[in-house]
């Protein structure tokens, strides 16, 4: 367990964690892909495309949102999603108030994956909470949730 302490020993003890966290999302990736891997997309455009999918149920999402959520440069952003046009997954439509922002919207060809993308979450969440309480579950959130901010916040600085 890593404390907030400089020890060796609590060194040691926050390479474990990060282990963990590594392991989980190796695990989430290998057993639940959310887009079919001959989908022509690569991992991380899967990944995006299921963000995008889900995302547009809600809102509009522009690529600025891509950005924060995988916590990428603009210009990685932008490659990926001027890929994922190319092969027919997504396609920007520019926003009446700025001729420079468009927003991202699937296509019919995705939109053709979303139920079985939300269809494999639920499943996926089931399989995660199994043996485990309410109360724990929300305080694992919470923990990632702080452990997130303050990487991000490192990133800014």
């Amino acid at each position: 367990m890593c404390l907030l302490t400089d020890t060796e020993e609590n060194a040691r003890g926050c390479k474990d964690v990060i282990g963990l966290v590594d392991m989980i999302s190796k695990q989430f990736k290998r057993h639940f892909p959310l887009v079919e891997e001959d989908s022509g997309l690569t991992n991380v455009q899967r990944r995006v495309l299921n963000f995008i999918l889900l995302a547009t149920m809600d809102r509009e999402i522009y690529q600025r949102d891509v950005e924060e959520k995988f916590h990428i440069r603009r210009s990685t952003a932008t490659g990926i999603l001027k890929l994922m046009e190319k092969n027919g997954f997504i396609y920007r439509e520019s926003v009446e108030w700025d001729a420079r922002l468009k927003k991202i919207l699937p296509t019919e060809k995705s939109i053709a994956l979303r139920g079985e993308i939300l269809e494999t979450i639920h499943r996926l969440e089931l399989r995660m909470a199994e043996g485990i309480g309410r109360e724990e579950f929300e305080t694992c959130v919470r923990v990632l949730q702080k452990m997130s901010e303050n990487l991000s916040r490192n990133e800014k600085e």
